[in-house]
């Protein structure tokens, strides 16, 4: 799938540099903040008509996986991209820190049972991605486990597309910078200190070892059936025209159409029904 931000789709196998200067970028889009407002304004209603079709439609699911930094606007993505949609066809989901029933499990359990149904689109905030970043980071287990999990990650993701879901992923490139004063406004702001977490400023040490981790993931990840799509995300704005454009193009792209009617509506005829007065 081309469209406008097609460049920030990652080839399969290309080497990934994720230098802070990148995250500020606003590639393909020269017109700032105010006209990425009025297109993403624009896009919304078409979103909304798209994804009721897609909905009717009931052939395939849509898997959308965001993964980037604390503070990179996974959740900010979340809430403007899909303000206008009908919440019944779409589900989001989080994955935390795995519970010891899902430890006993191979680490692709917990996840099979939250993908899309026909018809759905689920938004995965964080995701299966995590056992091959946090779980390398904190070495919470060896090279020799983490470094096979791309291969099966790849599989999964595989067997998900040829069973009728469309994968898109976007990973949320955020500079050191801007995320540091993303974090002193949880800090500074009573208002936002309900986002404060001691695990914030703790992740925040291993920011070069999460750097290698992801550009790694994204490299061995990127595949033809489950791209990766690299959004510069120091400007909250541009990631979330980014995201709502891809969508809208990946959505136009299905040939989606309504079902065909149980039962022809030429043929039916509604009577009237005279009311009764209340005794």
């Amino acid at each position: 799938m081309k469209g406008r931000f097609g460049s920030l789709r990652i080839a399969p196998g290309r080497r990934v540099r994720l230098r802070g200067p990148d995250a500020s970028g606003t590639p393909h889009w020269p017109g700032g903040k105010k006209s990425a407002d009025e297109a993403l304004e624009r896009l919304r209603p078409e979103l909304d008509r798209l994804q009721e079709l897609f909905y009717a439609d009931g052939r395939r699911g849509l898997l959308v996986i965001l993964q980037g930094m604390d503070t990179s606007g996974k959740d900010g993505v979340i809430r403007h991209v899909f303000e206008g949609v009908n919440p019944q066809g779409v589900r989001v989901s989080s994955f935390r820190a795995p519970s010891p029933e899902e430890k006993a499990h191979d680490f692709l359990w917990r996840v099979h049972r939250w993908t899309p149904g026909k018809g759905e689109i689920v938004i995965f905030n964080r995701s299966h991605y995590e056992d091959v970043l946090a779980a390398r980071v904190h070495r919470l287990v060896p090279p020799s486990v983490w470094s096979t999990r791309f291969g099966t990650i790849n599989a999964f993701e595989r067997e998900l597309v040829d069973e009728g879901t469309t994968v898109l992923k976007f990973f949320l490139h955020v500079s050191s910078e801007e995320q540091r004063r993303r974090l002193q406004e949880r800090i500074d702001d009573p208002t936002k200190h309900w986002k404060l977490s001691e695990s914030d400023l703790h992740e925040r040490a291993f920011w070069n070892d999460y750097q290698a981790a992801y550009a790694e993931m994204l490299r061995r990840t990127s595949t033809p059936w489950a791209p990766w799509y690299l959004v510069p995300a120091d400007h909250k704005w541009y990631s979330h025209l980014v995201v709502s454009r891809v969508l809208v193009d990946a959505l136009t792209s299905m040939d989606l159409r309504y079902p065909s009617p149980p039962v022809d509506p030429a043929s039916m005829r509604l009577r009237r029904i005279p009311e009764r007065r209340a005794s």
